[in-house]
């Protein structure tokens, strides 16, 4: 165990020095694959590794649903999401921040991605709400939080690479992802209400949409609704894979898009497929860096002397559990979701699979701790995604606007940890 804590310290060294983490991965797999089998049986295990999990048809469903989101995006549509929230929710106090949160969520649906769920919901929600005088505390606080909602609802780009990784089915996944998802929605407008009762005058009194307006966002919400069920009720019934879903849901953004007046130049369909492609290799880097990785913690022996350890230490099932999502918690302090997913499942899932761990549950478990560490300091990724599409507003404001978010997804966190049928129960009914 001890080569393989010298390589989790480097790789530590090189990410906080600026090495990306898929580039940093990469190397230090290679190189201590190399002190432990030699320098050409390591170059030769990188060269197989990339070639044979780059052509892995699993690995499809991710440029897919990537493009899915891309496509959503440049649709313009999510005004729209956040009209029709502020619509159902305009009447109560804090009504555009339970807007945002509401929108947050129903944009991650189609969107899969954090980050651009952030991105974009800072860019639609913070005028209104400066507008009507709301606190930046509590503004950029809900826009930064609310993205964490993209790794949960499906699609979740997170839940497809740890489906590939822990080898589970991933439309279970995203079935299982479902009811979490709402729950953290309802927590988010919970901590909402409480913020803005301890200080109603961090969110001013707005008026309500207009009629017109009211209902022209609801019309266009409507075809990404339509959308959402398709995909995911086609998984859920069987009528096609995960990947088919991608392939369908691409084609229907594409589709939504075309008809809301865009993607009508090629252009504009160069732009999308340039993003879309440029955040897949982005991730497939990660991905491919981790699995090399991999490699190399596995031949050093340390999963199984976590086995020897977990037995020494008479850890229970339940605590197991709890011991891996603290270091997930730790670890999200410094890493985003995928590192973490690439980094920690693999060292983890030998001892979590003997113990009979429902790996379903144990993934929602950790993409929701995941979540957690995209709020969390220091690093906190959707905190400076936010930063960087709002200069003006204070950092510190940020961080400080995200704690009742934060103990709403500690909140959820011990809620699927104690109710495992959060997470499956969905699940169960397809089996």
């Amino acid at each position: 165990m001890t080569t393989a804590l010298i390589g989790f310290a480097v790789l530590f060294a090189l990410c906080f020095i600026g090495f990306r983490v898929g580039f940093a991965t990469l190397i230090v797999g290679f190189v201590g694959f190399a002190m432990l089998r030699g320098f050409d049986a390591s170059l030769a295990m990188v060269g197989q590794q990339v070639f044979h999990d780059s052509m892995n048809y699993n690995l499809s469903v991710i440029p897919l649903f990537i493009l899915m989101g891309v496509f959503i995006v440049h649709a313009r549509i999510s005004q729209d999401l956040y009209d029709a929230a502020y619509a159902a929710l305009g009447r109560f106090r804090g009504g555009l921040a339970l807007a945002t949160v509401l929108a947050a969520g129903g944009f991650s649906a189609v969107c899969g991605s954090t980050l651009a769920t952030a991105a974009t919901m800072a860019k639609v929600a913070m005028p209104p709400m400066r507008n009507y005088k709301y606190s930046d505390r509590l503004a950029s606080g809900t826009i930064a939080a609310g993205g964490t909602l993209g790794i949960m609802i499906p699609p979740s780009v997170p839940l497809v690479i740890y489906g590939l990784i822990a080898e589970q089915d991933i439309g279970l996944l995203f079935i299982a992802g479902i009811l979490p998802g709402l729950m953290l929605v309802i927590l988010f407008l919970i901590a909402v209400g409480i913020t803005v009762r301890r200080n109603p005058m961090a969110a001013p009194s707005a008026p309500p949409l207009e009629p017109a307006r009211r209902k022209e966002a609801i019309r266009g919400t409507l075809p990404v609704l339509i959308l959402f069920l398709v995909v995911l009720g086609g998984i859920y019934s069987g009528a096609f894979t995960a990947t088919e879903a991608a392939g369908i849901g691409s084609f229907g953004a594409a589709v939504i898009a075309v008809m809301r007046g865009h993607l009508l130049t090629l252009g504009e369909w160069r732009d999308c497929l340039v993003d879309a492609t440029t955040t897949t290799a982005t991730i497939f880097i990660v991905l491919l860096g981790a699995i090399v990785f991999s490699q190399f913690i596995n031949l050093s022996g340390m999963p199984y002397d976590l086995l020897d350890l977990v037995d020494e230490w008479e850890l229970s099932p339940f605590q197991l559990v709890i011991f891996v999502c603290i270091i997930a918690i730790l670890m999200g302090m410094v890493f985003e979701a995928i590192g973490i997913l690439v980094l920690l499942v693999p060292v983890f899932l030998p001892a979590l699979q003997i113990n009979g761990i429902d790996m379903i549950w144990f993934g929602i478990l950790v993409v929701l701790v995941s979540e957690i560490g995209l709020i969390t300091p220091p690093i906190g990724m959707n905190v400076f995604v936010v930063k960087s599409v709002l200069p003006d507003v204070r950092l510190g404001a940020i961080f400080a606007g995200v704690l009742p978010y934060i103990f709403a997804l500690v909140t959820g966190l011990i809620l699927v940890l104690i109710i495992p049928q959060v997470a499956t129960f969905l699940p169960g009914l397809m089996r």
